[in-house]
């Protein structure tokens, strides 16, 4: 499930200003891992964009999405081992990965400091 369905908002118009300090945050139960979307949820899309923010020493665990599911993630801050079904992936600040995400998949912060990272998700069908 997309996780814009779980904190959707019908907005109008066409330019929309979403303020850091308003934002809806999708939170791990620990408090751990906060996501944050950086689009408005005013119509069903095929691509969203979100912050992620994983504190030290944290893993959190993915399940597959939809087949056709592409994530795109740059590292701004930290280090993150990102692990796609058996393969594991080191990234430093400035890294970038891409890969199919309908299989199971984790971001573990192994690091000192929080990573920060954006995350761009394409679905092959516009979600609902």
């Amino acid at each position: 499930m997309p996780f814009s369905t779980l904190i959707t908002h019908r907005g109008t118009g066409t330019t929309h200003v979403l303020r850091a300090d308003t934002a809806k945050r999708l939170t791990s139960a620990d408090g751990r891992f906060v996501s944050r979307a950086l689009f408005p949820f005013d119509a069903p899309r095929n691509v969203e964009f979100y912050e992620l923010r994983l504190a030290p020493g944290t893993t959190e665990e993915a399940e597959p999405h939809a087949p056709g599911t592409v994530e795109n993630l740059v590292l701004a801050q930290g280090t993150v081992d990102i692990t796609i079904a058996e393969d594991r992936h080191a990234l430093a600040a400035g890294d970038a990965i891409l890969f199919e995400a309908d299989v199971a998949h984790s971001y573990r912060n192994a690091g000192r400091v929080e990573a920060v990272m954006y995350l761009v998700m394409t679905y092959a069908e516009k979600v609902s």
